[in-house]
């Protein structure tokens, strides 16, 4: 039986993830992702296939890694890696990758639906896929972090504030006052957009800080933590039958 490997890159670590069809078989996180993991991955599971997605420069060692390591096909994502989606950007060379392949996992679950995917990382991108397998566009803000982290970093006198702990609509101190602005900053940014869009809109959550913020909204939403990886292996899936 061969497996499909996935591998998303994000800014802070590689998401790692072995596929059986469409069955997550194992989910790993690493730092940095060199030889050593791939061999390692390739000699628990008969690796097949496999595709490699980065929010940043492409690493050339990784695909070159990979074809040494892979049976079958090897791919590197980009705007015109072949999939169901249809990008309508009018920069498609400049869409985050990691966008794409959420939007594509997004797409592949919600068929005939309209989609806003939000996801919550070191930045938020809010993007739109309409009910026919559109990529519509899209916007980008910072994320918790880098919200708490810009106010410590701009101001003489806040502090260093961390994501976890306890969050209500109005802070009581300074540290709480910090952390519900930015958590409810992005509550309300996904709450504005999604008042926006057609109604029975599927909100659709992915990254590092989609639980934080998911239990704060007044709405329903699809809370999906591999959401990324799930669409780089829909892309796969579809580039093994070409």
């Amino acid at each position: 039986m061969g497996y499909n490997l996935t591998i998303d890159q994000g800014n802070s670590a590689a998401k790692v993830v072995v596929w059986c069809d469409n069955n997550l078989v194992a989910v790993s996180h690493y730092s940095t992702f060199s030889d050593s993991e791939i061999r390692e991955l390739a000699n628990q599971f008969p690796i097949e296939n496999a595709i490699y997605c980065s929010v940043g420069n492409a690493e050339t060692r990784v695909v070159e890694s990979l074809r040494n390591f892979v049976k079958g096909i090897v791919l590197e994502l980009s705007h015109t890696t072949p999939m169901p989606l249809i990008l309508d950007y009018a920069t498609p060379q400049t869409l985050g990758r990691d966008r794409i392949a959420a939007a594509m996992g997004a797409y592949d679950k919600f068929r005939g639906n309209t989609i806003l995917v939000v996801d919550i990382g070191t930045a938020v991108t809010y993007d739109v896929v309409t009910a026919d397998g559109h990529f519509a566009g899209g916007n980008i803000a910072p994320g918790v972090k880098m919200r708490l982290d810009a106010m410590h970093h701009f101001t003489a006198r806040l502090p260093q504030v961390e994501i976890d702990g306890k969050s209500a609509l109005w802070g009581i101190d300074t540290v709480s006052a910090m952390r519900a602005g930015a958590l409810n900053g992005v509550v309300a940014e996904i709450e504005y957009y999604h008042a926006r869009m057609p109604q029975n809109t599927i909100v659709a959550l992915t990254g590092g800080s989609a639980s934080h913020v998911a239990q704060l909204l007044n709405l329903k939403v699809e809370v999906i933590p591999h959401l990324v990886n799930e669409g780089l292996n829909c892309i796969l899936r579809y580039n093994e039958t070409k």
